[in-house]
């Protein structure tokens, strides 16, 4: 009888090994820090709190990593750095750091990681971002399957996490995006142009008459940060061209007129010769 249970116990033990290994079993291997490197009092850090980092290779106790955030590549001891698989699962993260990386700037309401115990294998917490950051056990029946209420199993921990997506189901609220999901966007090469914003509600009266009548230095900072477009400008100055000609115009043909005096009148007749 007793060699019977021993044989269920190394079975089951055997059954969890190969769930835990086929859970991580992934080429795209994810870094994420979750201290500061070098740390603060050292010099300014390197790599930081909550970056996530792709593996370019293992050296003994050391990283040779890139970071997905800056691009910067270089050696972190393995200390400072927790591995991630799936995006949610953080291998060897404690309660302590569960909550500092959950309380970074990017996680909202309903972000979440899984984290397995570092100091027990197999063992796994569900931490998630609410008005606090809420902990949840996570246990497993002896054929494996795990659960958090023991009214809701699941074979695996990705069934698990769809589950909670879709419903509360009991906990604090829906899963909304794994811890960092924000900040692991790879530097782009290409420099983006500034986005454009539209000026609601335009009121002429703010508009200063020099940047009406200003149309030179069309490329020039001052022209760029001008309230009023080039082409309105250059309009308007077409315009005023124009109305000074005829301006001009009017005073010479006034220069034309023929001016008679009458000596018994104290006023003069102006007679057009055109």
């Amino acid at each position: 009888m007793g060699n019977v249970i021993k044989g269920q116990v190394t079975e089951n033990r055997n059954a969890t090994n190969r769930t835990d290994a086929s859970l991580k079993a992934t080429d795209d291997e994810t870094l994420v820090v979750i201290s500061d490197y070098p740390r603060r009092d050292v010099s300014e850090p390197m790599f930081r709190i909550g970056e996530k980092l792709k593996v370019l290779a293992q050296e003994s106790c050391w990283w040779r990593v890139r970071s997905l955030q800056t691009g910067t590549e270089n050696y972190i001891p393995n200390n400072h750095v927790a591995k991630v698989y799936h995006g949610w699962l953080f291998e060897g993260v404690g309660r302590q750091k569960a909550e500092e990386l959950l309380q970074l700037p990017g996680n909202t309401v309903g972000s979440f990681l899984i984290r397995e115990s570092p100091g027990q294998r197999g063992v796994y917490s569900l931490s998630v971002r609410h008005r606090s950051i809420k902990h949840y056990k996570i246990l497993r029946l002896d054929n494996s399957w795990y659960y958090i209420s023991p009214r809701l199993t699941f074979q695996c921990l990705e069934d698990m996490v769809n589950h909670y997506s879709d419903s509360s189901d009991g906990i604090c609220c829906i899963l909304t995006a794994p811890c960092l999901a924000l900040n692991s966007t790879a530097p782009s090469s290409v420099t983006q142009a500034p986005p454009v914003v539209m000026r609601r509600n335009f009121n002429w009266r703010k508009v200063d008459s020099s940047q009406l009548l200003n149309s030179e230095n069309h490329g020039s900072v001052d022209s760029r940060s001008n309230m009023v477009s080039y082409g309105v400008r250059s309009s308007i100055a077409a315009y005023l061209s124009i109305a000074e000609e005829e301006q001009k115009k009017t005073t010479r043909n006034k220069k034309g007129w023929t001016v008679y005096g009458v000596p018994q009148n104290s006023y003069m007749h102006g007679e057009d010769t055109d």
